[in-house]
């Protein structure tokens, strides 16, 4: 059972085999600061509250990412037509937070995708960015995971988002041949 409290920030996990209790005091030069540490400590607190109560987690480091685009990438050949081209659009979308974690830790984000991509391919694990060297990782040796409700999060909510966008371009598309007409 999860509780979270603010009085400061107070949070914990009840009914474990071993309870303790921590009081984080957080001092900073400014409120700016210390207002950033607060939300990191709560933004800590939820990743850890997510992953006990989904009972699950996925390999991070953009390795979901890179799956995905490589399951899409098979997909799109068993598809005909303009749908194909959406399967291909979808997979290249998937890449953008893989490309944002190379930029991120200061490193070129084509070339750190292809040495995923090709790391990938090669072996039958999930392979992520390591971003101190900017080389394939795998992420699950190295202990790094992101929370599985944030990607199923992350899945519903792109293909919600393009799917009103294609809406609002055909409505857009048809009011102006109507205008044309």
């Amino acid at each position: 059972q999860w509780y979270q409290r603010r009085v400061a920030i107070t949070a914990g996990i009840e009914e474990c085999d071993n309870p303790q209790s921590v009081t984080i005091l957080i001092k900073g030069p400014n409120k700016h600061t210390i207002t950033q540490i607060k939300d990191a400590v709560r933004d800590g607190l939820r990743a850890v509250k997510n992953a006990i109560e989904d009972q699950m987690v996925v390999p991070g480091a953009g390795a979901f990412e890179i799956a995905i685009y490589q399951a899409l990438q098979e997909y799109k050949n068993e598809v005909r037509g303009k749908q194909r081209l959406g399967v291909q659009a979808y997979a290249d979308a998937m890449l953008i937070i893989p490309k944002c974690l190379a930029q991120n830790g200061g490193h070129d984000a084509q070339e750190c995708l292809v040495k995923m991509l090709q790391e990938y391919k090669g072996v039958d694990k999930c392979v992520g960015l390591d971003l101190e060297t900017g080389e394939a990782m795998y992420p699950a040796e190295a202990g790094i995971w992101d929370n599985y409700c944030v990607k199923k999060q992350l899945l519903n909510s792109a293909t919600v988002i393009s799917s009103n966008l294609l809406i609002v371009d055909e409505v857009m598309r048809a009011g102006m041949s109507s205008l044309k007409g």
